[in-house]
This record gives C-alpha cells, structure tokens and sequence, in this order.
C-alpha cells in the first residue's frame, strides 16, 4: 500500500515550485489563483526571494501547502493514495489530496492558521529547541520538572524531538537535557512556540475559520497528528486540526501505525526530504521517495 506524506514549516527554500510553474499549466494556474485569494504575489516570494522572506509564517505555511498541493495535482490519475499524512500544517495539504477540502478552502485555512499563529508569537516571546539521543520519556520528565511552559512538540522519530515553551523555561530544559545525556538540544530558528499551551490564543481564530469552511469525507483515510489514528469523519477532522495546535505532533506512532496497517511505500510530495529521513529511522523495511 502507498503512503503520501507532506512536509511542514522548516522544508521551504527558495526557488519551491517554480519547476511546476514553469512546465505544468494547471500548477501554473493555481498559482495565480492563490495570489489573488492571499492578496499578494507568493509566487514571487517563493520562487526569487529572500531566505528571510520565506521564514516569514504568514508565508512559509501557503508556500509549502501550495508546492505540496500542487505536486499532488501534477501526478494526475497516477496519485492514487491509500492513506495520507502530514506534518503539522502538511496535514492541511494531506487533507487536500485526499479531496477533504478544496484547493481554494485549504490555502484559506492554512492562511489563516498562519497569521493567527504569527499574532500568538508576538503576544509573548516563546521558541522551540531540537532535542537529540535521549529516550522520549527522559525528555518529557525533565520538561514537567521545570517552572513554566516547556512540552513535547515534535516526536519526530526515536531519538529526535523537539521541545516548545517560553524561552526561559526552554534554556533551562536544554540545559538539564545536556546534563542527562542528550547529544545537543538546540534553540531552532522559529518565530514562536509551535505546539504548546503558548498557541492558546490561535486555536479561538483557527476554530472560527474552521466552523466556516466545507469538510467532504476523504478519499482514503487521513492520520491525523494528535492521535496518530486514521481519520475520515468530518468532524472528527476538524476537532483534531482545532486540538493540533497545542498538541504534539506525534510522527514517530503516526508512521508505525501506517506500517501496522499495510503502509509498504512512503512518498513525500513538497520541499526537501526531513519526512523521508524520519521515515526511514522509524523502519528501516519500508520504500521511501520523494517529488519537490
């Protein structure tokens, strides 16, 4: 069975998409049709502009949904998905190409989810630190022993997660993850505290957009990042895109739990390849590709 999985914020490089603009004319025309539904040319910022203006959320977040999206739709009658994923907003992409949401719904949604998040970052100053070699539960005990916000965010694969909270409370963890043995727990280069109670304000907002917005029952089943489970309820899909914004993203049980269901072959459809490295350190066993 075939797995389709899309990238989220961190993938984006300059020059994303162009490719499809330039060879594909149905790209080419939704494209077009995102400038003018976000109300400024992405297209220019994806293909010719700065690594600062990519870094930017209210950007990144349509940028890679529109790369990912698009590449699924080049595939034509050959993308035949037996299940989907995505990593925290590529799951708005993976809902997409299963046909949960239209094209124009969904970059209206991650548009939103992206400028609702940007305000949270800016209500208080919160980052987020990647942790590596130390066992998933030394990480989440060390986080519940110290004052303030620190949580699990990303539990990327064995070994490699990463940690979001206020900034103090994220120095003192990563300093008491050193001490316990962890390889590096390094601050990342992000504009807020993804994942965690410090996204509380976006979830009012993105809830909103959410109610407003047509959910169809997709053509095969969506796993979903709060509980890594199999999706194709359309209020339960909802309920869990609303929840995954101060929830971890649980990839490590996500691609298990597509393996322990026929999962043989994994394709990745967006910028660069982070989900094809994390799949392979999940199981070694299972085909990985990749289109960007």
């Amino acid at each position: 069975m075939k797995a389709y999985v899309f990238p989220g914020q961190g993938a984006q490089f300059v020059g994303m998409g162009k490719d499809l603009y330039d060879n594909n004319a149905e790209a080419r025309e939704l494209f077009e049709k995102a400038n003018e539904i976000l109300g400024f040319r992405i297209t220019d910022l994806m293909f010719s502009g700065t690594d600062e203006d990519l870094r930017q959320t209210a950007v990144t977040q349509p940028a890679i949904f529109l790369h990912s999206v698009l590449l699924a739709k080049s595939l034509g009658d050959e993308f035949k998905p037996d299940m989907t994923a995505g990593h925290s907003l590529g799951e708005f992409s993976a809902l997409v190409a299963a046909g949960a949401l239209s094209f124009e719904d969904g970059l209206r949604l991650v548009s939103a989810r992206a400028q609702a998040m940007q305000k949270a970052c800016e209500i208080k100053p919160s980052t987020m630190a990647a942790v590596l070699a130390l066992p998933d539960e030394t990480v989440e005990e060390i986080c519940a022993s110290i004052p303030g916000v620190v949580v699990c965010a990303n539990y990327n694969c064995p070994g490699q997660l990463v940690i979001s909270g206020e900034i103090e409370a994220i120095d003192a963890a990563c300093e008491k993850l050193l001490a316990a043995g962890a390889k590096r727990a390094l601050k990342l280069k992000v504009g807020g505290a993804f994942h965690s109670p410090c996204m509380e304000p976006a979830r009012a907002e993105l809830a909103e957009a959410i109610a407003k917005t047509k959910f169809s029952v997709p053509t095969c089943p969506v796993y979903q990042n709060v509980d890594a489970k199999p999706h194709t309820d359309p209020e339960e899909i909802k309920n869990n895109l609303i929840a995954q914004l101060t929830a971890p993203v649980r990839w490590t049980q996500t691609v298990r739990n597509m393996i322990a269901d026929g999962a043989t072959e994994f394709v990745e459809l967006g910028p660069g390849k982070v989900l094809q490295g994390l799949v392979a350190k999940i199981n070694r066993e299972v085909a990985v590709s990749g289109m960007q």
